[in-house]
């Protein structure tokens, strides 16, 4: 089976181990990067097929990332879903407006992210 990569982007290591972890017992293999400028590069060099992105990340936020992606022909087929404690509408609105794929809050349900995966990547 061809493994699927995905890009977790986060600042809080622990939470990049727990979601690795998680997304490679369900099959995946996980590139890590835990700033904004990190994820840039890694995506561009990696080219992902999905990208977890958290929103409030040091060098760049997740809103820069995304927005620098999707405006790329390249890259901007990447489903990108930002993950963030940010739960205002506002936050979501403008998660939409850079192009972003999907958007849930953390603290999150694993079982509710992997389904997203899996819808994203047309996965059965």
């Amino acid at each position: 089976m061809n493994s699927k990569k995905i890009l977790v982007v986060d600042d809080e290591r622990d939470l990049v181990d727990t979601l690795s972890f998680r997304l490679k017992s369900a099959g995946y293999e996980i590139i890590a990067a835990y700033d904004g400028q990190e994820a840039l590069e890694k995506a561009k060099k990696e080219n992902p097929d999905l990208i977890i992105l958290d929103l409030m990340l040091p060098k760049m936020d997740g809103y820069k990332v995304c927005g620098l992606l999707k405006a790329d022909t390249r890259y901007n087929k990447i489903p990108i879903i930002l993950f963030s404690a940010k739960a205002q509408a506002e936050d979501r609105k403008l998660g939409e407006e850079v192009g972003a794929n999907a958007y849930i809050t953390k603290p999150f349900e694993a079982t509710v992210l992997i389904a997203k995966i899996k819808e994203l990547l047309k996965e059965e």
